[in-house]
């Protein structure tokens, strides 16, 4: 049993006095923390293919913001995640950022579209990805 700094035990054996992992080896708590990885990459591991069944639900919330293809979906999730609200509000403004309608929703239910979607919380951030 080990104590941390806040005072919180933690039990890692089996009443014993014996671990449960091999001689050397170590939970890897943390390792959210710890990774060297810069804030896009940490992004893009959290980017992924989704259907407009998954993303109904964000739509009708109103979380559901369209990226346009020309625009880095990790630069712009970045952007949001630094509340970066000058660049959010140019993108806007030129149109490369569209808070979706209901005509865009009902197209997408018709034709089976599939995304590209980063969660960026509260928004979830989507590219429409090409038809295979």
């Amino acid at each position: 049993m080990t104590t941390s700094a806040n005072g919180n035990s933690k039990h890692h054996g089996n009443g014993n006095g014996e671990s449960h992992l091999p001689a050397g080896d170590t939970l890897a708590y943390g390792i959210l923390g710890d990774d060297p990885a810069s804030p896009l990459e940490k992004l893009e591991k959290y980017t992924g293919e989704v259907d407009w069944d998954y993303l109904r639900p964000h739509f009708k919330s109103g979380a559901l913001v369209f990226v346009d293809p020309s625009l880095p979906l990790t630069e712009v999730g970045h952007a949001f995640s630094i509340d970066d609200a000058g660049r959010v509000r140019e993108w806007r403004m030129a149109g490369d950022l569209v808070t979706p309608s209901d005509p865009h929703a009902a197209y997408w239910e018709e034709s089976g579209a599939r995304f590209r979607a980063l969660v960026v919380s509260p928004f979830v951030l989507i590219q429409p990805l090409d038809p295979a």
